[in-house]
Order: structure tokens, then C-alpha cells, then sequence
């Protein structure tokens, strides 16, 4: 079962990685995210100040979109492939598979967005203390944008226009998860970042079994 599980794992995030042949990959949300932070500068003006203090607000909606742009991927090719139903048939549990999926996601855009969050940073004028308390609300929070990303996917799976679908369904749902995060930049203290680490557990204990309902529901 867990060579199993391991084998799911390591599929998904190389298909993820690679763009799933409908190009981009890793590359296409990392860009985004950097255009963004690199645009909104001119869009605001060069006031350093206003840049300074809306600059992790503006990352963390960046952040949000570029976690948006593989929903496509997530679950459709999949489904329409019967994988999952090939998976059920073998005994393994479409919680399991939710829940690899989810950690797939994550590994395939999270530690690149981090990374890609120190240049943003420094576009969008944040100091070293603002840029570690984002990247620390990064690693808190993009769990669960990646299990909000995912059970949405499962949801509209095989839905007409169901891409757009499920980016209308995923804002919403990752509001708490901006609210917290960028609030820590706020108020600069530990409860923002405390809350935006327990809505994402959350989430992360939601996503297997709402993803493997939607998906039975599908059948």
C-alpha cells in the first residue's frame, strides 16, 4: 500500500512538474506570480511606502492566482483516463489518491513560489522582517490552497466550463486563508500566522474526504 501510495505520489508531481501536455508546468505559475509582482509597481505608483505596506497583501493574492492556473490538470486527464477508476479496483482508496494529489500539488508549486517570493519581495519593496514573515505565512498557508485547489477540481470534474468553475469556487474558499496570512503582516505578531497554519490543517483534513466523495458522486 505505500509502495503504492509512494508510486502515485512521484507520477502526479512529475506530471505536474511537466505541464500534464498542456505546457507550463512549474514555469507557467512562477512567471505569473513574478509578472504580477513586477506590474503592480507600476500600477501604483513608485511611492516605496504604499509599495511597502500593501506589498504582502499584493504576494499573497499572486500567490492565490498562480495556485489557480494548474486546476485544469488536477483531476480532469484522470478521470477521463479512468485512473481512478483503475485505482479502486486495485484497493486503494480514493482518499489516499486525494491526498496525493494534494501533496503533488503542493510540491509542484510551493517551494518554487517561496523561492520565487524572495525577487518579488524585493520588487514590491518589503524588508527582511516583512519577506520572512511572508514566507513563513507561505509555508503556513499554501497547504491548504493546494487542498482547496484540488477538492474544487474533483467537484467540477467533467463539467461544462468547468475550469472557470472551479476558479470561481476556489477564491472564496481561500479567503480565510489570505485574510490571516496577510493580517500577519498587519499586526506583525504570531497569531496571524497561528491562524493561517490551523485553516490550512483544516482544509488538509477536509480535501480527501470531500475530493473522494465528489468523485464517487461522479461515478
Amino acid at each position: 500500500m505505500i509502495r503504492a501510495l509512494r508510486n502515485i505520489l512521484w507520477r502526479d508531481l512529475l506530471l505536474l512538474l511537466r505541464g500534464g501536455g498542456s505546457g507550463g508546468g512549474v514555469a507557467l505559475p512562477i512567471l505569473f506570480f513574478l509578472a504580477v509582482a513586477m506590474i503592480f509597481p507600476f500600477a501604483v505608483g513608485p511611492d516605496s511606502r504604499l509599495l511597502a505596506r500593501i506589498g504582502g497583501g499584493v504576494i499573497w493574492v499572486a500567490a492565490l492566482l498562480a495556485a489557480i492556473l494548474p486546476l485544469d490538470r488536477l483531476i480532469d486527464p484522470d478521470r477521463d483516463l479512468g485512473m481512478f477508476d483503475q485505482w479502486a479496483l486495485r484497493g486503494i482508496a480514493e482518499e489516499w489518491v486525494i491526498a496525493m494529489r494534494v501533496a503533488a500539488h503542493w510540491l509542484s508549486f510551493a517551494p518554487a513560489l517561496m523561492l520565487a517570493t524572495l525577487p518579488a519581495g524585493a520588487m514590491l519593496g518589503l524588508n527582511g522582517h516583512k519577506l520572512g514573515l511572508v514566507e513563513l505565512g507561505l509555508l503556513a498557508g499554501t497547504p491548504g490552497l493546494a487542498a482547496v485547489g484540488v477538492t474544487v477540481a474533483a467537484i467540477t470534474a467533467g463539467l461544462k466550463g468547468g475550469a472557470a468553475l472551479a476558479g470561481l469556487l476556489v477564491i472564496p474558499l481561500c479567503v480565510p486563508i489570505l485574510i490571516f496570512g496577510a493580517g500577519a503582516l498587519a499586526i506583525g505578531g504570531e497569531s496571524g500566522l497561528a491562524l493561517t497554519a490551523a485553516v490550512s490543517l483544516v482544509l488538509l483534513a477536509l480535501a480527501p474526504f470531500a475530493g473522494a466523495a465528489a468523485l464517487r458522486a461522479g461515478r
